[in-house]
C-alpha cells in the first residue's frame, strides 16, 4: 500500500527538485570524503594495507544497511529517512576529519559507510516514486545531480583548502552545504509510508534478480574502469602518469552528459533502443581501448565507454517500478546492494584476473561482461517492460 501524496502547497517542480537536492548531497558527501583519506592515514599513522582495510569498513557499512533501508523507507518515509540520515551524513564527514585513533576511527567509518547505503537506496526509492506520481522519466537526470555533486564535493574542499581553510574548516563547509540544503528541500519530499509490514531484509526474487545482475555488472564495469583505466593507460599503454586519470575522467565526463540527457532522449527513441544502442557503444569503447596501441583514440575509447553506460542504471531502477515480483522498497534495495557488490567486487577481480593473466584480458573480460548484461536487460524488457 502506498500513501504517497502531493499536497497543495508545493508544485510538482519542487518535488522534483527535492528530489535531485538529496541526489546532490549524496555525490557531494561522498566525494567529500576523498580528500580526507591521505589525512586520516597521516593522523592515524598507519601503512597501506591497514588503510586498505580501514576503507573496506566503509563498504561493509553500506552493506549492512542497504538490504533494511527499503523497510526504514516504508516503516518512517522516505521524507523522514533521508531528512535524517543526510544530517547524520554530513556530521560523520567532520568526525571523520578529526578522528585520531584508529579504535574510533573503525566505528566512524562503518557509521559512514552505514549512512551512504541508507541515503543511496532511499533516494533511489523516492526517485521512482516521484517518476509514478509525475508520469515522466526523471531517472537518468537524478543520477546526473549525483555526479554533479560528486565532481563539487572534491572541487570544493579544494577551493576552501586553498584559501587558508584547516581540513577540519574545509569539511564543516561542505557539512553546512549538505545541511542547508537538506533542510531547505526535506519539506517538498513525499511524506508518504508505504510497506509497513514489509520484511526487514530485502533479497531479490523473480524478475528483481536479473535487475540486480544488470546493476552489478553496471556497477562492476564502472569500479574497474576508476581504479584500472591508470593503470591501464600507464602500465599497458605506456603513457605518462601525468596522464593516468584522464581515462576515467573522460569515461565520467561522458556518463555526466548522457546522464543530463539520457531522460529526453530515453522519452524520444524508447528506453530499450537507448539499453540496446549504449550496451553496443560502450561494448566498442572497450574494443577501441582494447586494441589501440596508443593517443587519442584510448580516450575516445574511455568515452564511449560512459557514454554507452550512463543511462543503463537509471533505465532498469525506473523499470523497478513496473515489476510486480516484488514490493518496490524491497526490490531498490536488494537492486542496490547487488550494484554494490559489484562496485566492491569488481576492482578486485580484475586485480586477480590481470594477475592470472593480463590487463588487457581483464578488459576483454569487461567487454564480455557488456554483452551478458545486454541479454540480460533485453530478457527484463520481455518480461516488464
Amino acid at each position: 500500500m502506498q500513501n504517497d501524496s502531493l499536497p497543495v502547497e508545493y508544485s510538482r517542480g519542487l518535488l522534483h527538485r527535492a528530489n535531485q537536492a538529496f541526489f546532490f548531497v549524496g555525490g557531494f558527501g561522498t566525494a567529500s570524503w576523498a580528500p580526507l583519506v591521505p589525512l586520516l592515514k597521516a593522523r592515524l599513522d598507519v601503512a597501506e594495507d591497514v588503510l586498505g582495510l580501514l576503507l573496506l569498513c566503509i563498504g561493509i557499512g553500506s552493506l549492512l544497511t542497504m538490504p533494511i533501508a527499503g523497510f526504514l523507507a516504508g516503516r518512517f518515509g522516505c521524507r523522514r529517512v533521508l531528512a535524517v540520515d543526510s544530517v547524520v551524513f554530513a556530521a560523520l564527514l567532520i568526525l571523520l576529519a578529526v578522528v585520531g585513533d584508529i579504535h574510533f576511527a573503525v566505528p566512524a567509518l562503518l557509521a559512514f559507510g552505514a549512512a551512504m547505503g541508507i541515503l543511496d537506496v532511499t533516494v533511489n526509492i523516492h526517485a521512482v516514486r516521484v517518476e509514478q506520481l509525475l508520469k515522466k522519466r526523471l531517472m537518468s537526470g537524478m543520477h546526473a545531480l549525483w555526479s554533479m555533486g560528486g565532481f563539487l564535493g572534491a572541487g570544493l574542499f579544494t577551493v576552501w583548502h586553498s584559501l587558508g581553510l584547516t581540513a577540519l574548516g574545509a569539511t564543516a563547509c561542505s557539512s553546512t552545504l549538505m545541511v542547508i540544503l537538506t533542510l531547505a528541500f526535506m519539506r517538498f519530499l513525499l511524506a508518504g509510508r508505504s510497506e509497513p509490514g514489509g520484511k526487514k531484509l530485502a533479497v531479490p526474487r523473480g524478475i528483481v534478480v536479473f535487475i540486480a545482475l544488470v546493476a552489478g555488472i553496471s556497477f562492476l564495469v564502472e569500479g574497474a574502469v576508476m581504479d584500472w583505466s591508470g593503470v591501464f593507460l600507464t602500465e599497458v599503454r605506456s603513457m605518462d602518469m601525468s596522464l593516468a586519470g584522464t581515462g576515467f575522467a573522460s569515461f565520467s565526463a561522458a556518463m555526466l552528459l548522457m546522464r543530463l540527457l539520457g531522460d529526453a532522449i530515453v522519452n524520444r527513441v524508447g528506453a530499450r533502443r537507448v539499453v540496446l544502442a549504449g550496451s553496443i557503444i560502450a561494448i566498442t569503447g572497450f574494443l577501441i581501448v582494447i586494441l589501440s596501441p596508443a593517443g587519442k583514440l584510448l580516450f575516445l575509447g574511455f568515452f564511449a565507454i560512459g557514454f554507452g553506460c550512463a543511462n543503463i542504471v537509471p533505465i532498469f531502477f525506473s523499470l523497478m517500478g513496473r515489476q510486480r515480483d516484488m514490493p518496490l522498497n524491497a526490490a531498490v534495495s536488494s537492486v542496490s546492494t547487488f550494484g554494490y557488490l559489484g562496485v566492491l567486487m569488481g576492482p578486485a577481480a580484475i586485480g586477480f584476473i590481470a594477475h592470472s593473466t593480463s590487463l588487457l584480458a581483464s578488459f576483454v573480460l569487461l567487454a564480455v561482461l557488456l554483452a551478458v548484461q545486454l541479454f540480460i536487460g533485453l530478457h527484463v524488457f520481455r518480461k516488464v517492460a
